[in-house]
């Protein structure tokens, strides 16, 4: 695929990593002149510099050409109006832009091709803010994933010394909850992946990706640690873009929020805006200020202003001072590892949130969802089957049959918005939507060729 990728910052160069090693042909606009450099010496792509959105820029970056135009650059005004060009100028088929202003999401009639004609909408605050209230919502996990609609969930849970199911088989798992739909999918030891089977022995330490039906959650996470209470008591450090919308999604009686943000102007917005959270006006860093808050009684701390280092910091404070849980937004992604190290118990990247929406749209076939896990390492991909025996390689066959590569399997079927355990006498059925795990990215073209549909399907 001939893919434009319009903007060379944290979140355009990651997806350009993603695609430049699956066989597509990138290539990548930005008036940096340094950071295209860097890319072409590290990848193998095509690199242009210029204003994204000029039309000489983008004819000489063959854009008449491109399949695919994806605008990620840090304005939305430019990128809207790259697909205004592409679409007009070079008729580019598809079109991605991330927008991020709430006043051009809250009117989607803006968005047609007769207005402006963006195919695709990514807003990364709403992504990152949907991914942290998942966490809130699900305590104990470490990272949890929707699938069909919310009728599966994925969930990442590391195994404690506690657990039940630590020291004994992974089919001790259906003994013990035998009205419940759950298949562990993948266990991550030291950092090497397994593909796990009944007889594999549960670890302490282990992380183990499970996938359940959403109202089970809870009970599958109960077997693999002690689960944690409930979330009630939260506190945000930053009232921007995403503080704001977690403030505002909690708001629903079920959760006491407090948001803190150093900006008076902000802070009396958001004391205006938010109808139930306490905001209060001062720096997250700030020791006093925590302890007068009561920090030690907050189940868990959100750091999510637009600094690394600041998030890392209070994050670290908020942790010493006793609050229960705390999570950090960071950027960086060569901050990750170390927050991680630092005794902070949520990493939250939005690179990685954003690449898998992203993914989802450039993948071949019928793909639903693309999610990023182990930052980039694996991914978990949900696609819809087409077809029948005639002319798909997956459809009218019963999963023993699928031929799928290496560290790739089927963790869920939906069939009819039932999750249906993928057993190995299973006959894949049209518009079943399913759910792959794969503990090897470089497989990711063989599985969408497989679930691509031959000629003569309509």
């Amino acid at each position: 695929m001939n893919i434009v990728i319009l903007g060379a910052g944290q979140v355009g160069s990651s997806l350009a990593r993603n695609l430049a090693s699956e066989d597509n042909d990138i290539t990548i606009i930005d008036s940096d002149k340094a950071a295209l450099r860097d890319l072409r010496e590290k990848l193998d792509v095509h690199t242009k510099q210029g204003h994204a959105a000029h039309p000489d820029v983008l004819e000489q970056a063959n854009a008449n050409d491109a399949d695919m135009l994806i605008a990620v650059t840090n304005s939305d005004e430019v990128n809207m109006m790259a697909c205004q060009i592409a679409y007009s100028l070079f008729r580019t088929p598809t079109r991605i832009a991330r927008v991020r202003a709430a006043g051009y999401l809250q009117h989607p009639e803006l968005f047609t091709p007769e207005l402006i004609p963006v195919d695709v909408l990514i807003s990364p605050e709403q992504l990152i803010t949907d991914h942290i209230y998942r966490l809130i919502s699900n305590p104990g996990t470490l990272q949890v994933i929707d699938f069909a609609g919310g009728t599966v969930r994925l969930v990442s849970v590391k195994a404690f010394h506690e657990g039940p199911l630590v020291g004994h088989a992974i089919s001790d798992l259906g003994k013990n909850l035998p009205e419940v739909k759950v298949r562990v999918v993948a266990i991550f030891r030291q950092g090497k992946a397994i593909i796990p089977s009944g007889t594999t022995i549960i670890e302490a330490d282990d992380e183990i990706f499970v996938v359940a039906s959403a109202q089970h959650v809870r009970a599958v996470v109960s077997e693999l640690r002690s689960v944690d209470k409930p979330y009630k008591r939260i506190m945000i450090a930053g009232g921007g873009n995403v503080g704001r919308r977690l403030a505002d999604a909690l708001e629903d009686g079920r959760y006491q929020v407090k948001i803190i943000e150093k900006s008076p102007e902000v802070a009396r917005d958001l004391a205006e805006t938010l109808n139930k959270a306490i905001v209060l006006e001062g720096d997250a860093a700030d020791e006093a200020l925590l302890i007068e808050e009561n920090i030690n009684d907050v189940d868990i701390f959100c750091a999510l202003t637009n600094d690394d280092e600041a998030n890392i910091l209070s994050a670290m404070l908020a942790k010493r001072l006793g609050a229960r849980k705390v999570m950090s937004l960071v950027n960086r992604t060569v901050y990750v590892d170390l927050v991680e190290s630092a005794n902070i118990d949520h990493a939250v990247s939005p690179q990685q949130i954003t690449i898998g929406a992203l993914l989802a749209h450039v993948r071949g076939g019928d793909i639903a969802s693309v999610h990023s896990l182990r930052k980039g390492a694996a991914e978990v991909i949900e696609v819809v089957a087409h077809g029948d025996k005639q002319n798909s390689r997956v459809v009218g066959r019963k999963r023993v049959e699928l031929k799928l590569p290496p560290g790739a399997t089927v963790a869920a079927i939906v069939r009819n918005n039932e999750f249906i355990e993928p057993h190995q006498e299973l006959v894949i059925e049209e518009d079943d939507h399913v759910i792959l795990f794969l503990t090897d990215k470089r497989y990711i073209s063989a599985i969408e060729k497989m679930f691509q549909v031959g000629v003569g399907y309509i």
